[in-house]
């Protein structure tokens, strides 16, 4: 087969003849992996990742940090209990060239690392990953004392030219565009000689679960954080330098990687389970609770895991999303299904995702039949009958997915690329395509 027979290919996507039940064990966390393993890289000691996702952009992270000098052992835990990653730190060291593909972790939150590495650290990626803002992570960089060359561009490719140590201290960014230019700075932070103050200067900030998400990562391996919510001045973080602990850490399901499938019991009014759903989560997937719930849907946390039900009838909603902005494609694919229409809100920084999400989203389900309009910060969506057709997907893994969801309602979709569904959930197809047949949705190849 060709090597870009994947990006050609279409998928057709199955159609449901009825309500889906199934049990589906949804893969570990990407956003908790990929930090875990740039905290456990500046660890003081060695660590253990049990059940780490193994995707496309965690794989990528787990290849950039090798190439600096960190040992990753794949194997399984220190119990025989299932995969494990184990993360022996080491002397970060340069020259390195590392591959960013088009995840925005590894470009934003590894070059603060290779400013602790002793020698140029490369930072390249795929066509897109050059059209992605890092200006906030490389202005705040430079602000700290760290020499980048980018040749004025503010994006990939650059280098950074790794002293062993930076100075830290206070800076200002405007993270508007990316909470994860704040989070990049927090993360590295503990090992900065004077830690690191962030203070956000714009009028918007999105994603704000993700730096919290963060902040409770840090202060689990002993990193001193001061936050707005702990009564430190709006939109401050600040991080006092130290040693950070080694970890026995099991990383938790990814509840954004739920939403198809929660999404397929709401739309066939059919009932999913998501085993471990955490209790207590700093990760914008636990949304969808609400969210599917006010769409049409019944939630309820039990021995099992997440049980979601969906009533028959899909319901319009006006909501706000700027925090949990990675779930718009998902919630746009229902809300085209619904009986009402649906404004999605607060998500203009989502033009500067994979792709341009909202006006993929706008055209893709426009040219299925339906009536989607952007507006200044998000989508209007009146439901149409849609029919069946090509769904492009631009290389982004959750466009695939919200292109899966409308073909269980709609006969004849086609999704162009499935495969880009491997930066975050491997093997999409299969579970998708078990979820209709089988009832129970296995993880696959990812303990292999």
């Amino acid at each position: 087969m060709p090597v870009n027979a994947a990006h050609t290919a279409l998928w057709p996507a199955p159609h449901a003849s009825g309500a889906v039940t199934a049990t589906v064990q949804v893969p570990g966390s990407k956003s908790v992996t990929n930090r875990a393993l740039v905290l456990a890289a500046l660890a003081a000691e060695p660590g253990w990742l049990r059940r780490p996702l193994r995707s496309r952009d965690t794989l990528l992270m787990a290849g950039a940090l090798r190439a600096m000098g960190v040992g990753i052992e794949e194997g399984v835990g220190p119990d025989g209990s299932g995969e494990a990653w184990r993360v022996i730190p080491s002397g970060l060291r340069g020259p390195a060239t590392v591959d960013v593909g088009n995840a925005g972790t590894v470009m934003r939150f590894l070059p603060p690392v290779a400013t602790l590495a002793d020698g140029p650290i490369r930072f390249d990626g795929d066509p897109r990953s050059y059209e992605r803002p890092l200006h906030g992570v490389i202005d705040g960089l430079r602000a700290l004392g760290a020499r980048i060359d980018d040749d004025g561009r503010g994006a990939l490719p650059l280098t950074v030219q790794g002293g062993g140590a930076l100075e830290g201290g206070p800076v200002e960014i405007d993270a508007s565009s990316s909470s994860q230019f704040v989070s990049a700075l927090l993360l590295s932070g503990p090992r900065f000689n004077q830690g690191v103050e962030v203070r956000h200067t714009g009028s918007t900030l999105p994603s704000m679960p993700h730096i919290r998400m963060t902040v409770d990562m840090l202060r689990s391996i002993g990193a001193q954080v001061d936050t707005p919510e702990s009564g430190g001045e709006p939109n401050v973080w600040r991080v006092t330098p130290g040693a950070l602990l080694g970890r026995d850490l099991t990383i938790e399901p990814d509840l954004s990687n739920a939403q198809p499938f929660l999404a397929a019991a709401l739309v066939t009014g059919g009932t999913v389970v998501v085993p471990d759903w955490p209790a207590r989560t700093t990760q914008p997937g636990d949304r969808l609770r609400e969210i599917f719930t006010e769409m049409g849907g019944s939630c309820e946390l039990t021995d099992r895991g997440l049980e979601f039900t969906g009533s028959g009838s899909v319901h319009g909603i006006d909501v706000d999303l700027g925090e949990v902005g990675e779930l718009t494609p998902g919630i746009a694919a229902v809300a085209a299904l619904a009986d009402s229409p649906s404004t999605l809100r607060g998500v203009a920084h989502l033009r500067l995702h994979e792709t341009d999400r909202l006006a993929a989203l706008t055209k893709e389900i426009n040219e299925l039949g339906g009536d989607v309009t952007e507006t200044a910060d998000g989508l209007r969506i009146r439901p149409r009958p849609l029919h069946g057709g090509t769904f492009h997907t631009y290389d982004d893994h959750r466009m695939a997915t919200a292109g899966a969801v409308i073909g269980l309602a709609v006969d004849g979709v086609r999704i162009e690329n499935v495969a880009t569904t491997a930066k975050t959930l491997p093997d999409f197809p299969d579970l998708w395509t078990g979820m209709l047949g089988t009832g129970t949705l296995e993880t696959g190849t990812l303990g292999n």
